[in-house]
């Protein structure tokens, strides 16, 4: 299967995963200190989208036209929007734990990571300077992975 196809199954999953960790009632922080995350979170989604602009709503991973971003929060990390997905679902999965919402997250975490992994390898296709990019900008967490 190719990069585009593995992705529009990631994500055909990823959103039947979330829409189940939904109807739990596991998404949602119920505390102060994770909704404060979870807000973090959507800030962080919203100045990757600014920075990144709209030219870019694919269901599949493809490389959009256009410069490579490197600025705004792709100066610290590769896939700021991801790690944003991650904390989001991390932290309602903490403030309702139970193995079945840990099992969920888990589950989302790893479709997270088969998109990344295809928009990655087609980013490399279409962007020569983006291996470079990739040794000095981690994927998900500033200055740790």
């Amino acid at each position: 299967m190719t990069a585009t196809i593995i992705s529009v199954v990631a994500t055909l999953i990823l959103i039947l995963l979330v829409a189940i960790f939904g109807t739990r009632g596991g998404i949602l922080a119920t505390d102060a200190i994770g909704a404060t995350l979870q807000v973090a979170a959507i800030l962080l989604v919203l100045w990757a989208r600014f920075t990144f602009g709209f030219r870019s709503f694919h269901f599949a991973a493809n490389p959009t036209q256009g410069p490579l971003v490197t600025s705004g929060p792709y100066r610290y990390v590769r896939n700021p929007i991801y790690a944003a997905a991650w904390l989001f679902i991390w932290v309602g999965a903490a403030s309702h734990w139970s193995v079945e919402n840990a099992a969920l997250a888990a589950a989302i975490a790893v479709m997270l990571v088969v998109r990344i992994a295809c928009e990655e390898k087609l980013l490399r296709g279409a962007y020569p300077e983006y291996e470079e990019y990739a040794k000095r900008t981690k994927r998900l967490i500033p200055f740790v992975v």
